[in-house]
């Protein structure tokens, strides 16, 4: 049985979470293959709300098997609070399985991520100071600690005892920070951790080519979005992964035969988190306006998202690097109020009009939005169960989406709540 990958389209905050778990109740599997804790998923089933920063959001469901995939850096504590939370609410978490394979987030990651983006000044990058980058940039120096070693002890303290080395001269010499207790940390992970993840860790490239044998359903989640890609975002304003489609192949273990259905998920307008271009981004009262309508606030860290009108450039590429089979459109609803909506369909700079982003940095910060613009509806959406109750507006505004794109509008989203969204027939 083939699997099906979620992924978002913008700058993240797409409502990946939502979408996951509206398409659990069809899975038997849901994967997350890529990012930490520093993308969080909102999640409202019967009024209650659960967020999630590192659980795949499958885990709501009785029958889903959740596993944390190779590709995923893995803050310990933060994965054992988020345990406790979710029993605290009844949700059954002993399915979670984790990869062996996943890094560890530790605490001098944590450390050099926030005196990193301090000593940046203005040239910040606006991470989320949760240690996912150093913890990614240790893997690729092949220095990282992985959880298989939470289960080895002997293992754990050898390869932090010369990883530390280096770190420590790092927060004393250049940053004059104290250095790190190796012994306090070994106690931390191996003596508090261990005892509560080792029965979840696995070998998860076997479970997951074993549940593919037995015909089942498999979901795979990123935790960022297309354009935070660090090799095919807007770099350097990026994540230290890759969210794209293929990632989840290398992020999970699957071989890219095996993904057939991708679908994009993008918001009616667009946000992002953090320093970067953002060519159709709106100030003054209209974009407060949607700020508030659309709860434009991270789900983790609480800061305020920037916003702009849906950019149809960005939505194309999208497209080709994701290989998309379908779009589902959230947060329709939020655009309720407007008289009038904006859709940027080209980028123009010196005469010359871009219909896929520039590849330059330099010209994507100075392009000029090339609109549509297209009447609103003045509607409330929350209530209305299939497309064709919409209003004609509403409507139009997701055809035109779609034709801009060229790929079909699979589902829209018109509220917060799990059941609310409809399917163009």
């Amino acid at each position: 049985m083939p699997a099906t990958v979620v992924v978002g389209t913008q700058w993240g905050d797409e409502g990946k979470g939502k979408l996951t778990d509206l398409l659990a109740g069809e899975m038997d599997m849901v994967v997350r293959y890529q990012g930490g804790h520093n993308a969080g998923h909102r999640i409202v089933v019967g009024g209650e709300a659960f967020a999630l920063q590192l659980v795949p959001s499958g885990v709501l469901y009785s029958h889903i098997t959740p596993v944390i995939g190779n590709g995923v850096v893995v803050d310990p504590g933060v994965l054992v609070a988020e345990l406790d939370a979710l029993g605290a609410k009844g949700v059954d978490v002993s399915r979670l399985l984790v990869s062996g394979n996943a890094h560890l987030i530790m605490p001098y990651h944590q450390e050099l991520d926030r005196l990193t983006e301090r000593f940046l000044g203005k040239n910040a990058l606006g991470t989320t100071k949760r240690g996912i980058g150093p913890a990614y940039a240790d893997k690729a120096a092949r220095v990282g600690l992985r959880v298989q070693d939470l289960l080895d002890p002997k293992i754990f303290r050898q390869k932090l005892d010369v990883v530390l080395h280096e770190k420590n001269l790092v927060l004393t010499k250049v940053y004059n920070r104290l250095a790190m207790s190796a012994a306090e940390i070994s106690a931390r992970y191996l003596d508090e951790y261990a005892p509560r993840l080792a029965p979840m860790i696995v070998d998860a490239v076997g479970v997951v080519h074993d549940a593919l044998a037995r015909g089942e359903r498999i979901l795979l989640e990123g935790a960022q979005a297309t354009f935070l890609d660090l090799d095919h975002g807007t770099y350097p304003f990026v994540t230290s992964s890759n969210p794209v489609a293929g990632g989840a192949a290398t992020g999970s273990g699957l071989g890219p035969r095996d993904l057939t259905r991708i679908v994009g998920i993008a918001k009616a307008y667009v946000t992002r988190v953090g320093a970067g271009p953002f060519p159709t981004e709106l100030d003054g009262e209209l974009g407060d306006l949607l700020v508030t309508r659309g709860a434009e606030f991270g789900t983790n860290t609480g800061r305020r998202r920037r916003v702009g009108w849906f950019d149809a450039v960005m939505a194309r590429q999208a497209v080709r690097l994701n290989s998309l089979t379908e779009i589902a459109l959230t947060k329709l609803d939020v655009l309720d109020t407007l008289e009038e909506v904006k859709v940027c369909v080209g980028y123009e700079m010196d005469g010359e009009r871009y219909d896929y982003p520039p590849y330059h940095q330099s010209v994507l910060h100075d392009v000029t939005p090339i609109y549509e613009t297209l009447p609103g509806w003045g509607e409330d959406l929350s209530t209305r169960t299939s497309f064709e109750d919409l209003p004609r507006a509403a409507r139009d505004y997701v055809a035109f989406l779609a034709d801009v794109i060229g790929v079909r509008i699979a589902t829209v989203g018109v509220g917060p709540q799990r059941d609310q969204f409809v399917r163009p027939s």
